[in-house]
């Protein structure tokens, strides 16, 4: 009997990336979502089809190893499977890993004595997703008190860094996904001692992942980030136009620039290394073949504008250092005027939020920044400019 693994998300990176990997890896992967017609055309269809683009060309695989269930109608199915699985992964979003701790809690608690623990690797663009998700499968009203003490024989929960490029798709796809052959999907073993992590073919498995993270988070997203930031504002379809537009691709590279230094100042990694990266990076996402559009790529402004995200993360601490951020500055700026755009409930909660607030507690409601911290003024300083451009 294959070993399974229950993957919460079944879009565009649950099937195209983390599914297609664990279902590679010989697990039968069993997708959990809320999303009615999805999960009734996963339970129709047999199999479905993950096409990679390279600058090398293109491969297509074929994934049929799967089931799904709507988590939504048939909780307590999910949290049965959750009970004999070997793995439990999420693409879902920051945001929505509250509201799937309380049924990965069930099926923890619900595993026989002397099982196997369940990995549990969150798959997100944030720092310390698992940490996250565990923290609200621990809370009381998930995990009863008394068996707080004995979690680790149930689960263990690694941290990870997730890298790939999943463009708009054509609507007419239906399952199949089109997605970048690049892929990074690095985890975090220690939890996993002294037996060793789970088998799961393209993950890396590092003591320390930290560097990992904040190097995917600075360089992938930031660039991306700000690529698409600066290419709305200016008038640009997709990523590809902004960064071929010679003023776009410098600013870009300027902001890459300030986190690079940031990234070989904190961690192990050489100005040599981390420029070679940051080279690599900007070619895969100015990539013609993704036809990545600057409104997909900057959706969800008020996520990508909070702490310890892509631009205020690194900004706040370049400031602390007292380092040179006027890039970072410049694509945080292009962030606050992405507003309003359609599709994007996000951007029109950012119009609101700027409409509704005076300058200093726009900066202390999006970005968490401290009245005290040496970037908040500057902050401040971008968002009265914003307002009065919008006026």
């Amino acid at each position: 009997m294959a070993p399974t693994a229950v993957h919460f998300g079944a879009g565009n990176i649950g099937r195209g990336f983390v599914g297609e990997k664990l279902s590679l890896s010989g697990y039968e992967v069993i997708f959990a979502d809320v999303m009615d017609q999805l999960i009734e055309s996963l339970q129709n269809t047999p199999s479905y089809e993950v096409k990679e683009i390279g600058t090398e060309g293109e491969k297509t695989t074929k994934i049929s190893n799967y089931r799904a269930i709507n988590s939504k109608t048939n909780e307590s199915d999910v949290i049965k499977e959750i009970t004999k699985a070997d793995i439990v992964t999420c693409a879902v979003g920051p945001n929505i890993l509250k509201f799937i701790a309380p049924v990965i809690a069930k099926g923890i608690d619900g595993r026989e004595s002397g099982k196997k623990p369940l990995a549990v690797i969150a798959c997100e663009n944030a720092i310390g997703a698992t940490d996250t998700l565990a923290g609200f499968i621990k809370q009381e009203n998930n995990t009863p008190k008394d068996r707080l003490a004995t979690i680790s024989e149930r689960a263990r929960f690694a941290n990870s860094a997730v890298d790939r490029i999943v463009p708009g798709q054509d609507p007419n796809a239906g399952l199949n996904v089109t997605i970048e052959s690049f892929f990074e999907w690095v985890v975090d073993q220690t939890p996993f001692k002294p037996d060793g992590p789970p088998k799961i073919n393209g993950a890396t498995w590092v003591d320390h992942l930290e560097p990992y993270i904040e190097r995917k988070l600075f360089t992938v997203n930031t660039g991306h980030a700000a690529a698409a930031y600066y290419g709305y504002n200016r008038g640009k379809k997709t990523i590809h136009d902004a960064l071929s537009d010679k003023e776009i691709h410098d600013i870009v590279q300027e902001a890459l620039q300030e986190t690079s230094h940031l990234i070989s100042s904190k961690h192990d990694i050489s100005k040599v290394e981390q420029a070679e990266y940051v080279k690599k990076i900007v070619s895969r996402i100015s990539n013609p073949f993704l036809e990545d559009v600057v409104e997909r790529v900057g959706r969800a402004p008020l996520r990508k504008l909070s702490r310890k995200e892509r631009f205020i993360g690194p900004a706040s601490h370049l400031a602390e250092m007292g380092e040179k951020i006027d890039a970072l500055l410049g694509a945080i700026e292009m962030a606050f005027r992405f507003q309003n755009v359609e599709g994007d409930d996000e951007s029109k909660e950012l119009a609101k939020i700027m409409k509704e607030n005076d300058a200093k507690e726009v900066v202390k409601k999006v970005t968490g920044l401290e009245e005290d911290h040496q970037l908040f003024g500057k902050v401040v300083e971008i968002v009265e400019k914003v307002k009065k451009d919008t006026k």
